[in-house]
């Protein structure tokens, strides 16, 4: 077999959905380059606020400044967004369209309700004085770095949301794949997992 049928095959393989050399389907390979990236991004935001946190002679007592049982709860909801999202994963691989747009529509408000109390932390603190430059605490770096990285995860949050209501609309249609359902689901999990790192590194270390 030449060169260029081995060429020709694979790229009939892609066009028509066929799994790729890896066993997975061409969207879900790309899906998790896109994850090995986007982590190793979130993992130099939070290398380097550990960094700045090191360096600096004294850092803010993350009791005094956030309500830590607020952050906990959004935490719950997050990871039980996780648990749903799986479920709808479940749901349509085994074709059940009615549970499925249950899940996902579930897993949705999760996702608002977790940037709901993250609005509510936010307008919190900015009332109290801190913005990305300067805070009452003493420490300009230690809100630098909330705003980012808790911002920069926010808005992977509400992608995700804005992803999984177009996926719940399509599947109520029936025009989403099981295929589609789980490249999402990936894509929530992810963001779900990142959170868990921000919350042990930021809020409670």
């Amino acid at each position: 077999m030449t060169h260029g049928q081995i060429l020709e095959m694979t790229t009939s393989q892609v066009v028509e959905g066929a799994p790729t050399p890896f066993a997975a389907s061409w969207q879900k390979l790309m899906m998790w380059v896109f994850i090995v990236v986007d982590a190793l991004m979130f993992a130099g935001f939070l290398g380097g606020y550990g960094f700045v946190r090191l360096a600096s002679p004294e850092w803010p007592d993350r009791g005094e400044v956030f309500f830590l049982p607020l952050i906990a709860l959004m935490t719950f909801i997050l990871i039980s967004s996780s648990a749903t999202m799986a479920c709808a994963v479940a749901a349509a691989r085994q074709s059940d369209r009615r549970m499925l747009v249950r899940f996902l529509w579930l897993t949705v408000l999760g996702g608002l309700c977790f940037l709901g109390m993250q609005a509510y932390e936010w307008t919190n603190l900015i009332r109290e004085g801190a913005t990305p430059w300067s805070n009452p605490w003493g420490v300009p770096l230690f809100t630098s770095s909330f705003f980012l990285i808790t911002g920069f995860h926010g808005s992977h949050v509400l992608s995700g949301v804005v992803i999984l209501a177009i996926t719940a609309l399509r599947s109520a249609s029936g025009r989403s794949t099981a295929n589609g359902v789980e490249v999402a689901g990936l894509y929530w999990h992810f963001v779900d997992l990142v959170w868990v790192f921000i919350f042990t590194f930021f809020y409670l270390i």
